[in-house]
């Protein structure tokens, strides 16, 4: 017989958990392992929802209530105005929802019932008084933090509002057909068979018109296909362009995990890589999405930084260096990273890429080629640290073929091969730069 669905109050209660969670400084991904499994999806759905209307639902309650509830009270409150939003996208009717955090709020704090339930009533009578006013404050009109927006206005002045409005928006559930257990046209059909309508993007690429869980893709458990955004899907055909790499070439990947890059170089060409993090936790990602793909890689803890602890002295035909970053490229996919993120984090990681990149580039042989790549959109973590480097290093050139992207926006203009109406599925932000060593 089919489980019942959770209740709502269990869902906004597990909810609020998370939110709480998220403004304490703890990422979603982590908060969501801690949910019972049977809630989960229900509770990343609506945490999502929240999430990335957090900044109208802060600027909210601090007009209805200014004085802040207990943490536990506040992150419910806060949860329950995000999800009774006017926005045409409120997921339940408003006295259902009204009536269900009241009840997780007797749960939690008998007392703060009738402070819950007061506020979400005046806001549901006050809206127009209560929008007005979030309208005042550069959270509550943006979603975001006042010195995200002021950064995207100075990196991106013709794109900015463009770009926060992008973040708001459900990224693609996009896959990586495995070619060499078969061809795009041939997974296409597969897709089409099981009842999945998609369409080819990028080199190696198809969108699902809608996203599913993986255990209903063709193939996905015999590794015939990942998921893979579009625009993370260019770093291995970026590595390997221009002159063939010999079989066996070896090949670093310095920030490897989760293991989706070093997968698709391995995918693409006959390679002797080293995948290296320094989190052997999530290494074992990498042995684990080798092992789905029949892949095969030397996988070695280890701090990229600090060559000297790791490297065997033999120089590298290749390196690949996704480096740390803030991450602001994949906020639609990680609404909590607008909110986990301080304006100081953006030099610290700029200058953790910087120690990165001149530690790396010693282990380059010459006429190897080295491609830096991020995701985000911070002009810091892309384009002034390439520019850095090529001033600090005389032997690095970007050369004219092939050409390196640049910055990629998660806008209509960075839609890969897709036409017509694909076309607004656009890939993630990231940052590519080829780098070849004279």
């Amino acid at each position: 017989m089919p489980h019942a669905a959770p209740p709502l109050h269990r869902l906004l209660d597990h909810t609020a958990h998370a939110v709480e969670a998220v403004r304490c400084g703890r990422s979603l991904t982590e908060a969501l392992t801690r949910c019972p499994t049977e809630v989960r999806p229900g509770v990343q759905a609506l945490s999502f929802h929240v999430l990335r209307r957090l900044g109208q639902a802060q600027a909210a309650r601090a007009w209805l209530a200014p004085k802040a509830p207990p943490k536990a009270i506040d992150a419910l409150l806060l949860s329950a105005l995000a999800l009774l939003w006017p926005d045409g996208e409120a997921p339940y009717a408003d006295h259902t929802l009204v009536d269900h955090a009241v009840t997780v709020a007797r749960q939690r704090l008998a007392p703060s019932a009738s402070f819950i339930n007061a506020v979400l009533r005046r806001f549901v009578r006050e809206q127009a008084a209560v929008l007005n006013a979030v309208q005042r404050t550069v959270p509550g009109r943006t979603n975001h933090p006042t010195w995200w927006v002021a950064r995207l206005q100075a990196d991106w002045p013709n794109h900015w509002q463009a770009l926060l409005a992008a973040n708001d928006r459900r990224p693609p559930m996009t896959l990586r057909v495995n070619t060499r257990r078969g061809s795009v046209a041939a997974y296409l059909a597969r897709l089409s068979e099981a009842g999945l309508p998609a369409w080819a993007v990028g080199e190696h690429g198809v969108v699902l018109e809608a996203p599913c869980p993986v255990g209903r893709l063709p193939g996905f458990a015999d590794g015939d296909a990942s998921v893979q955004d579009a625009s993370a899907q260019r770093a291995a055909p970026l590595l390997l362009a221009g002159a063939a790499l010999p079989p066996g070439a070896r090949v670093l990947d310095a920030c490897a995990a989760p293991g989706g890059k070093t997968a698709h170089l391995l995918e693409l060409a006959d390679l002797d890589v080293l995948a290296l993090d320094h989190d052997a936790t999530r290494l074992a990602r990498v042995d684990e999405t080798l092992q789905r793909l029949h892949l095969r890689a030397t996988t070695q803890v280890g701090d990229a930084s600090r060559p000297d602890t790791w490297w065997d002295g033999r120089p590298f035909d290749a390196i690949l260096l996704d480096a740390p970053c803030t991450a602001s490229g994949i906020v639609r996919r990680h609404p909590d990273v607008r909110w986990l993120r301080r304006a100081s984090d953006v030099q610290a990681l700029a200058a953790l890429q910087a120690t990165l990149l001149d530690a790396l580039w010693p282990l380059l042989k010459s006429g190897g080629r080295l491609l830096y790549c991020t995701c985000s959109v911070f002009k810091a973590e892309g384009q002034t640290q390439i520019d850095a480097f090529l001033q600090r290093q005389t032997d690095a050139l970007r050369p004219a073929a092939p050409a390196s992207p640049g910055h990629l926006l998660p806008l209509a203009d960075n839609a890969g091969d897709a036409e017509g109406p694909h076309a607004a599925n656009t890939g993630d932000g990231f940052f590519y730069a080829l780098l070849q060593k004279t």
